[in-house]
C-alpha cells in the first residue's frame, strides 16, 4: 500500500461553507483559500482532513464575525481513505479556528476529529475530546 497514506481526498473547495465547532464564538465560516495548495490553472483549490484554511466567519458573534483567520478542517462528507484500506465519512463538515502556526484558538472542541487532523496538528490532538 505505498503511497496512500499521504494523498487525502480532497472533499472541501474555495466557497464551501462549514461548520466551527470550537468555543470562539464562530458558527459557520466560508473558505476563502488553502494554504500550501499547487493546483492547476484554472482549477477551483480544494482542501481535505488535516489541511489549513484561511476562511471568513459568516455567523458567529459580533466580535469574531466577518474576520478572517486560519482554520484546519477536522471532519469532512466526502468519504476518504485510510492507509490500511478503510473508507472514513462523518456526517458534516467542521473546522477549527486556529492561529498562524497551528494552536487553536478555542480551549475545547466538540465532536469527533479524524485521526489524520490530529496526527498532523498536534495542540488539535490534545484539544479534542474524541478522535476517530
Amino acid at each position: 500500500m505505498k503511497g496512500i497514506a499521504g494523498r487525502q481526498t480532497k472533499g472541501l473547495p474555495v466557497g464551501s461553507k462549514l461548520k466551527c465547532i470550537d468555543n470562539t464564538g464562530a458558527k459557520e465560516v466560508r473558505t476563502v483559500s488553502v494554504i500550501n495548495y499547487h493546483g492547476v490553472h484554472r482549477r477551483y483549490p480544494k482542501a481535505g482532513v488535516g489541511d489549513m484554511l484561511v476562511v471568513s466567519v459568516t455567523k458567529g458573534t459580533p466580535e469574531v464575525k466577518r474576520e478572517l483567520s486560519r482554520a484546519i478542517i477536522v471532519r469532512q462528507k466526502r468519504p476518504f481513505r485510510r492507509s490500511d484500506g478503510t473508507m472514513v465519512e462523518f456526517e458534516d463538515n467542521a473546522v477549527v479556528l486556529t492561529h498562524e502556526n497551528g494552536d487553536t484558538k478555542g480551549s475545547e472542541i466538540k465532536g469527533p476529529v479524524a485521526r489524520e487532523a490530529a496526527e498532523r496538528w498536534p495542540r488539535v490532538g490534545a484539544t479534542a475530546s474524541m478522535i476517530l
